[in-house]
């Protein structure tokens, strides 16, 4: 099992957080809810990302995709400003062919909002930041699973 270390943003403390846990990754110094970011691939998706007691932001990207490149710091830094809320799954296409297909990636990036293994959200093509964290709000608003066609 992969294993991050994330310092606490309010403390400075670091903290190993793993790729699977119950409940939310919280500082164990003074408990501020901690970002949840990892990586998953077609063997360890399901523990991962579908398991997950929080809502999932899934990021299919590519390393030669420009585009990925640049929406993935500010996916990185919604997810240390919703830490707590929203658990950040990256997923290479190119290592996860499996979900590349499962999930019908056509363009990268990708980006998915999983509630309890659903898919809530979908979104094709590299958004601006200010266009980012209403989209990922709002799914998390919504909560509740719909079928793949949900926007």
């Amino acid at each position: 099992m992969a294993i991050m270390t994330v310092r606490c943003e309010r403390c400075g403390r670091a903290n190993r957080v793993p790729a699977t846990a119950e409940g939310t990754p919280r500082c164990g110094n003074c408990h501020q809810p901690l970002p949840w970011i990892a990586e998953a691939g077609d063997a360890d998706f399901a523990q991962v990302a579908e398991r997950s007691s929080l809502p999932v932001l899934v990021d299919f990207w590519a390393t030669w995709c420009g585009p990925c490149r640049m929406v993935s710091p500010e996916l990185e830094r919604l997810a240390r400003e919703l830490a707590g809320r929203v658990k950040l799954v990256k997923v290479d296409i190119d290592r996860s062919p499996g979900l590349a297909r499962r999930f019908d990636v056509q363009a990268v990036p990708t980006l998915l909002v999983l509630n309890q293994g659903t898919v809530v959200a979908r979104q094709a093509g590299a958004a601006p930041a200010h266009v980012l964290r209403p989209w990922v709000e709002q799914a998390l608003e919504r909560g509740t699973p719909a079928g793949p066609a949900a926007a």
